[in-house]
C-alpha cells in the first residue's frame, strides 16, 4: 500500500478513532480525514482551543478547511470537530453600534474579558444573552402571518427600531404572541403554526448563512439618489440607493477619508462598514469619530446607526474573505426590515489578496496576476447583492454598495479594478495628481462616470428646480473643453490663448476650485444638501455666462475676474450653509451690478437683473 495515496494511510488516521484529525497544515489552510464527517460550507472546531473554520473542499476522502484564526502551534493528528450547519451569523437587536471582527466576534466584549489583543480560540458570543430588550407587539394572537411579516419591535437605538419578523419559509397562524414587556435574547415571544401543523417557535434573533442570499420579492429599478452631501458625487456622478459604485485610487488619494464622509453623511438609515484588511489606525479613527459626530437628520451620534466590521491587516486572512460575507448579510437583514442601508467596504482589493493567498495554499491554477479564476465571479456575486427590492413583508428597503480598491501604483488596468468596473454602476476614480495638490475629494472628473443620472435627473428636479440637469451638463462640457485646451497650455502658457479660451480655462477653475473642491474639516463645507449645491452651482455657472459678455464686448478678462464680487463666490461654500437661499440671490445680483458697471463703461451694454435659475 503507497502511504502518499489520498483516501489509503491518510484516512485510516482518522478512522482508527472515528474522530476526524488533520494530516496537512499550509497556513490558514488545513486538510482533515475523514471527509465523511463533513459537508460542504460546514463550520467547524480545530483542536482543544476550538479554532472556528469551515470546509472549503471535498475530495478523494480529504476535507480542506479554511480556518479563520491563526493556526500556529497546530499539528498533524489534532482533531477537528464538525458542527453541522454552515458559517453563520446571528441577526437580531444589538447590531447596530457594536464592532466585530470577520466572524462576528464582539471585540468590545473580547476586550474586557481578555485584553486588547484577540487570543485564538476565545470565540464569545457575538449577541449578548443576558441583555434585556424592550418587546412591543405589532400583530395579536389568531392573525395569519407570512414570512418576513413584521411580528413586532424592538427599541435597538434612539433612531433605530429594530422589527421582529417572521423567519423566512414560515407562513400560517399566530398561535401566540408574547406582550409588551422586557424579554432576552433566548426568551420565546411568538408562536407560528404553519399550515401544516407545525408550531415555530419565534425568538428575537436567529441565525443566518452569511454565503446565502436573503430573499426578497421584487427587485426594484433605484431611481432615487443616496445623497451624500459631498458635491463631486451628488451633482456630477449621483449615486442612487440601492446602486453600487466603486473608489479606486492609489496609496494616499483619499480612499478611506472617502468613505469616511460617506459613512458620515449618506442618506442612509444604517451604516455597515467593513475595515477589511486595513490599517487599525484607520478603524481607530472611526470608533473615535463617529460617536462624537452628530447625524444631521436626527442630531444623535453617528454610531447609533452604524455596524463596525474590523477585520484589519494582522488578523488571520482567512477570516478577512469571510468579513465581506458577514456585513453583507447583516445589510439584507436591515434591508428586509425596510431600511435603506449602505455598506462601505475597505477595501475589496484586500479581500481579492485573501482570495489569492488562499487559492495559491490549495495549489489553484493561477489567473491574471495570480489571482484565482473565480477571483471575477466572487465579485459580481457581492455586487449582486445590492439593490432596492420590496421585501417579503411588503415593505421597500434597499443596500447599496460602496467598494474601495486599492490597485498597486493606481494603476487601474489590474484584475481588481477592471472586474470591479464591469459590475458597479458608480466609477469614482481618485487622482493621484489632485491628491498630491491638496486638492480633495481628489475625484478625476474625466475618469469617473455614472450610469443613475438619467435615472435620478427626476428627483432632482422635483427638489431643486428644473434647471439641475443642464445646469450640471453645461458644467461637465466646460471641464471636458479645459482638459483639451490643458495640453495647448503646456506647450505654449495660457497667456498664448485668446480671451475667449482663457475664459473656459478661468470657468473651469471656478467649477473646480470652488464647487468640487470641498474641505471635510470644515464644519460648513463638510456637508453640502442639494439645494446648497444647486445654488452655488446656478451661482458660478451664471458668472461664467457673465464673463462671456465680457469677452464679447473686448474687455480683458482679468477685469472681471478682479472684481470683489469674485472673493465672495470663492467664500460661498464656506459662509452660507444652503438652508436659505437669500443670501445666494442677493450674490447673483451684486455679479450683475459690478459686471453691468464695467460693461457700461466699455460698451454701455444694458443692465441685467439677476434671477435665480437664469443659469439654465
Amino acid at each position: 500500500m503507497k502511504t502518499n495515496e489520498p483516501g489509503t494511510m491518510a484516512g485510516m488516521v482518522g478512522k482508527q478513532d472515528g474522530i476526524a484529525r488533520i494530516i496537512l497544515i499550509s497556513g490558514p489552510v488545513i486538510k482533515a480525514v475523514p471527509a465523511e464527517k463533513f459537508s460542504m460550507n460546514e463550520m467547524v472546531e480545530v483542536g482543544e482551543e476550538r479554532l472556528v473554520g469551515e470546509v472549503i473542499g471535498l475530495e478523494k476522502g480529504i476535507a480542506t478547511i479554511q480556518v479563520y484564526e491563526d493556526t500556529t502551534g497546530i499539528r498533524p493528528g489534532t482533531p477537528v470537530f464538525g458542527q453541522g450547519l454552515p458559517l453563520f451569523v446571528e441577526l437580531g437587536p444589538g447590531l447596530v453600534g457594536e464592532i466585530f471582527d470577520g466572524i462576528q466576534r464582539p471585540l468590545k466584549v473580547l476586550g474586557e474579558k481578555w485584553g486588547d489583543f484577540i487570543h485564538r480560540g476565545k470565540i464569545g458570543t457575538a449577541l449578548s444573552r443576558d441583555k434585556v430588550w424592550s418587546f412591543e407587539p405589532i400583530l395579536k394572537t389568531g392573525d395569519d402571518v407570512t414570512q418576513g411579516q413584521r411580528l413586532g419591535k424592538v427599541p435597538e437605538s434612539r433612531g433605530v427600531d429594530h422589527f421582529i419578523l417572521v423567519p423566512v419559509g414560515v407562513n400560517g397562524r399566530l398561535k401566540w404572541i408574547a406582550k409588551g414587556g422586557s424579554y432576552t435574547l433566548d426568551d420565546v415571544i411568538a408562536q407560528v403554526e404553519s399550515y401544516q401543523g407545525q408550531v415555530h417557535s419565534i425568538k428575537l434573533y436567529h441565525r443566518w448563512p452569511v454565503r446565502k442570499l436573503r430573499p426578497y420579492k421584487k427587485r426594484l429599478m433605484p431611481s432615487e439618489p443616496l445623497i451624500t452631501g459631498q458635491r463631486v458625487i451628488d451633482t456630477f456622478f449621483p449615486l442612487a440607493k440601492g446602486g453600487t459604485a466603486a473608489i479606486p485610487g492609489g496609496f494616499g488619494t483619499g480612499k478611506t477619508v472617502t468613505q469616511h464622509q460617506l459613512s458620515k453623511w449618506a442618506d442612509a438609515d444604517i451604516i455597515v462598514y467593513i475595515g477589511c484588511g486595513e490599517r487599525g489606525n484607520e478603524m481607530t479613527g472611526v470608533l473615535v469619530d463617529f460617536p462624537k459626530l452628530l447625524d444631521p437628520r436626527t442630531q444623535r451620534p453617528l454610531i447609533e446607526r452604524t455596524i463596525l466590521i474590523a477585520n484589519t491587516s494582522d488578523m488571520p486572512v482567512a477570516a478577512r474573505e469571510a468579513s465581506i460575507y458577514t456585513g453583507i448579510t447583516i445589510a439584507e437583514y436591515y434591508r428586509d426590515m425596510g431600511y435603506d442601508v449602505a455598506l462601505m467596504a475597505d477595501s475589496t482589493s484586500r479581500w481579492a489578496e485573501a482570495l489569492r493567498e488562499i487559492s495559491g495554499r490549495l495549489e489553484e491554477m493561477p489567473a491574471e496576476e495570480g489571482f484565482p479564476a473565480y477571483l471575477a465571479s466572487r465579485l459580481a456575486a457581492f455586487y449582486e447583492r445590492g439593490g432596492q427590492v420590496t421585501t417579503l413583508g411588503e415593505d421597500r428597503g434597499s443596500v447599496t454598495l460602496i467598494g474601495a480598491v486599492s490597485p498597486p501604483g493606481g494603476d487601474f488596468s489590474e484584475p481588481v479594478t477592471m472586474h470591479t468596473k464591469r459590475f458597479v454602476q458608480c466609477f469614482w476614480a481618485l487622482d493621484k495628481e489632485l491628491a498630491s495638490a491638496r486638492y480633495f475629494p481628489a475625484i478625476n472628473y474625466l475618469q469617473s462616470y455614472s450610469a443613475y443620472v438619467v435615472r435620478v435627473e427626476e428627483w432632482w428636479e422635483k427638489r431643486v428646480g428644473e434647471g439641475w440637469k443642464e445646469l450640471r451638463k453645461e458644467a461637465m462640457e466646460i471641464l471636458q473643453e479645459d482638459a483639451k485646451l490643458q495640453n495647448i497650455v503646456k506647450l505654449l502658457g495660457e497667456e498664448a490663448l485668446p480671451d475667449d479660451q482663457k475664459r473656459i480655462i478661468e470657468s473651469a477653475r471656478l467649477i473646480k476650485d470652488d464647487f468640487l473642491q470641498q474641505s471635510a474639516f470644515d464644519p460648513i463645507d463638510t456637508y453640502a444638501n442639494p439645494e446648497k449645491q444647486y445654488l452655488m452651482l446656478d451661482i458660478i455657472m451664471h458668472f461664467i455666462h457673465r464673463l462671456k459678455d465680457v469677452v464679447e464686448a473686448r474687455i480683458p478678462l482679468y477685469r472681471a475676474l478682479e472684481l470683489p464680487v469674485v472673493s465672495e463666490i470663492h467664500r460661498m461654500k464656506f459662509a452660507y450653509k444652503g438652508d436659505n437661499p437669500v443670501p445666494f440671490e442677493e450674490l447673483g445680483s451684486r455679479i450683475d451690478q459690478e459686471i453691468g458697471k464695467i460693461l457700461k463703461e466699455q460698451a454701455g451694454k444694458p443692465h441685467t437683473t439677476f434671477t435665480m435659475g437664469a443659469a439654465q
